[in-house]
């Protein structure tokens, strides 16, 4: 594989993972797109349990990052709760309701992106 991925995701990447699983957001998974998309360069997916709880999980990753520093490009999906998408150009935020989560399996489609461990490890 041609692609080096040596550096280490922005600070700006563990603040949400962080203010995920605060909340408990279940099945974080960080994927690296650095070389496979124009568009981002890492996704963040994370499943909550209810409607209420997807919503709770995105306002506290868009209030971790506004006290980085940081703001949403474009959020799409708050007032439903079933799957939120929080863009922040460099990194986008997917938090899902489960049963959407398994039928979109965004993990499957972008199965060549590496996953960032998101344990004490970093």
């Amino acid at each position: 594989m041609g692609i080096e991925r040596k550096q280490q995701p922005p600070t700006e990447i563990w603040l949400a993972v962080e203010a995920l699983e605060a909340r408990k957001a279940q099945d974080v998974v960080v994927l690296d797109l650095r070389g496979l998309c124009d568009a981002t360069d890492y996704f963040i997916i994370a499943s909550g349990t209810s409607d209420t709880h997807v919503r709770a999980l995105a306002d506290s990753v868009i209030e971790a990052e506004r006290v980085g520093g940081q703001r949403p490009h474009h959020v799409e999906g708050l007032p439903a709760g079933r799957w939120v998408l929080l863009d922040f150009v460099d990194f986008v935020v997917h938090v899902f309701h489960p049963t959407l989560r398994g039928f979109y399996q965004l993990e499957r489609l972008w199965a060549d992106a590496p996953a960032v461990s998101t344990g004490s490890s970093r």
